[in-house]
């Protein structure tokens, strides 16, 4: 039987973002079960124009003999002429999208023609990083048939505003799921988290080479015995100043002769348009303090070696939707500091009553108020001490989580004052939980796989090719705000 086609709609899967990242990895592990062809965007992508036959490189590094993969560069997100060349040419079987639905907003425009002319369901895999819910996403929910959340909290989201805006929502998650009468008013949601490959990010014997070799660039040279890491795009949700503040404030809360043996590493661009000029604040707030930049793409092995030869890894970021740092952390042993927002609530495991994994629902819609403390002993989380509520035109509010530098400083403290065995016990015990609970790409690839399968076995998309609809104001009942 002939393998299945889907068109990726996302950041080039070469490219190193966030997106970039995923979409390689869910290409790697689904590739023996689906052909892929993909609109790879980018800003002023060099390649704008070419085809790009990734086939060679999947097969070699899979295994996988017939795997197909091409990749179709594009400067931007795209357009409908595009769209609809890839589809006349490569006839996919789906179109899979996943990044931000602002990207692409034309894409869901012409949800009704994908539908009735081409009979092509549309997979999203969406996160969204706050509350309140985000009414204004409905019609992207609403255009798609599956929609995968990548966090517990972004799942939920997408379940109550679809249900709120009159959609039939299926859980996947549930373990009874039969077919829809009214299919084309009928999304399917699942909860699908972030996985990365556990056999790249993993702990490192202390003879590895690469290992030997990172210790000595960061620890050995540098006079440091105690390294915290920070990963993540020199951008203002990230918050990257106050990092650098949680950091003196945690040197500068050791003995004197402890102070100058402790260093921060910022794997980042020094100056981004998007954030700031990091060695500025630097110099500005913690002149005394080691912080070493690593601004060099690296090598998923030297990554891997960075994260082993770091104590802790730090990510405060006051919007997040997964936090792709904290998992790599884990699965390389290493312990965390993260706040208490977005996808970062489902790497510290919290604990409801019950002793179970929290999960969110209409009455119960984030953590980031505190209401469960216990989690996993691999995490030091910090909850928010003040919520704003930020908005623009296009995304009208959003909750901004931000926690207290002297919080994390202490919460860094206290992974200083844990012995090395313990620290690194711990850090062991979160890269179990990763590898249990569906944070590796395999487990990833194949959560997909079953979703992506049972959709497949559906009837096609019985939508009529024209409907009226009554337009009404609305005024939800929940918007998601707990006090």
């Amino acid at each position: 039987m002939a393998k299945k086609k889907i068109l990726l709609l996302a950041d080039d899967l070469r490219l190193p973002s966030g997106i970039g990242t995923i979409s390689k990895e869910i290409v790697l592990k689904t590739v023996h079960k689906y052909d892929w062809v993909q609109i790879g965007a980018a800003i002023k992508h060099p390649e704008q124009g070419k085809l790009v036959d990734a086939s060679p490189e999947f097969v070699k590094e899979t295994g996988v003999e017939d795997a197909s993969v091409k990749i179709i560069p594009w400067d931007g997100y795209g357009d409908r002429n595009i769209l609809f060349q890839v589809i006349e040419h490569e006839k996919p079987d789906a179109i899979f999208h996943f990044t931000d639905p602002r990207y692409w907003t034309w894409l869901y425009a012409l949800e009704h023609e994908l539908k009735t002319r081409y009979h092509l369901p549309i997979i999203y895999y969406s996160i969204w990083d706050d509350l309140p819910y985000p009414m204004w996403n409905a019609p992207f929910y609403g255009s798609s048939d599956l929609v995968m959340g990548i966090s517990k909290q972004s799942d939920n989201i997408h379940r109550e505003v679809l249900g709120q805006n009159g959609f039939n929502v299926v859980d996947l998650n549930l373990d009874e799921v039969h077919f829809e009468k009214d299919l084309w008013n009928t999304v399917y949601t699942a909860y699908v988290p972030h996985g990365l490959d556990d056999t790249y990010y993993k702990p490192l014997p202390k003879d590895d080479d690469a290992y030997q070799k990172m210790f000595k660039q960061l620890k050995t040279d540098n006079g440091v015995d105690f390294l915290v890491m920070w990963n993540n795009r020199n951008i203002r949700r990230k918050l990257p100043g106050d990092v650098i503040l949680s950091f003196e404030h945690f040197r500068k809360s050791l003995p004197k002769d402890q102070q100058n043996r402790v260093a921060l590493v910022m794997h980042t661009s020094i100056v981004d348009g998007n954030g700031t000029d990091l060695r500025a604040v630097w110099k500005a707030v913690a002149p005394d303090a080691k912080v070493l930049f690593s601004d060099k793409k690296l090598a998923a092995k030297d990554l891997n070696a960075m994260y082993n030869v770091a104590d802790v890894v730090v990510n405060i970021a006051s919007n997040e939707g997964w936090g792709l740092s904290s998992t790599e952390a884990l699965l390389a042993g290493t312990v965390i500091v993260n706040t208490v927002t977005g996808g970062l609530q489902d790497q510290m495991r919290f604990e409801d009553e019950d002793g179970d994994w929290i999960t969110f629902d209409q009455s119960f819609t984030t953590n980031h108020t505190g209401k469960y403390k216990k989690h996993g002993e691999w995490a030091k989380p910090i909850f928010p001490s003040n919520r704003s509520l930020q908005g623009s035109p296009a995304t009208p509010y959003i909750f901004d989580d931000r926690v207290r530098f002297e919080d994390v400083g202490n919460a860094i403290r206290e992974w200083w004052e844990t012995s090395d065995t313990k620290r690194q016990e711990a850090g062991i015990a979160g890269r179990e939980f990763c590898l249990t609970h569906g944070l590796t790409a395999k487990q990833m690839g194949e959560s997909m796989i079953q979703h992506i399968d049972f959709l497949f076995t559906q009837p096609k998309d019985a939508r009529p090719r024209y409907t009226f609809n009554k337009v009404e104001s609305t005024q939800y009942e929940n918007i998601g705000i707990t006090e």
